[in-house]
């Protein structure tokens, strides 16, 4: 189920991403070069552990999990949250709540594209990833 997300993907196109960021409380300074870099999205899942690592020039992150299975996640802005993903419709759905807030991000493939979205509250931000040959 997971394994159509397996993979190396470079993000291609981000929507609304800096309004995301504001909404989860990221400061200035983090939310520019957010803006401007194009990270790499890793995915591999070994023995049902699922790996994901994000990977760019400013900062690299990983998580590894299992779906379902709640774990603590320090975020690229350095958020330390707690984290369940689930897989649901086809698609992976990650929930973080810190501080009394939350977030999910929700990914899924379109048209052989991993489409992430985004959702704080009322925003929502779509980042779009295309495959690495």
């Amino acid at each position: 189920m997971v394994d159509q997300f397996v993979g190396t993907w470079k993000m291609s196109l981000s929507e609304n991403f800096d309004e995301y960021m504001k909404a989860i409380g990221v400061g200035m300074a983090s939310r520019q070069v957010g803006n401007v870099i194009k990270p790499k999205f890793i995915v591999s899942v070994a023995e049902g552990v699922i790996s994901m690592k994000t990977h760019s020039t400013f900062k690299s992150t990983e998580i590894k999990f299992k779906l379902d299975e709640e774990f603590e996640e320090r975020t690229a802005d350095d958020r330390v949250t707690k984290t369940i993903v689930s897989f649901d419709n086809g698609k992976l759905v990650q929930k973080q709540t810190w501080d009394g807030r939350s977030t999910t991000l929700e990914r899924a493939l379109e048209s052989g594209k991993l489409i992430t979205t985004c959702t704080a509250g009322a925003v929502v931000a779509v980042r779009t990833y295309e495959r690495e040959a």
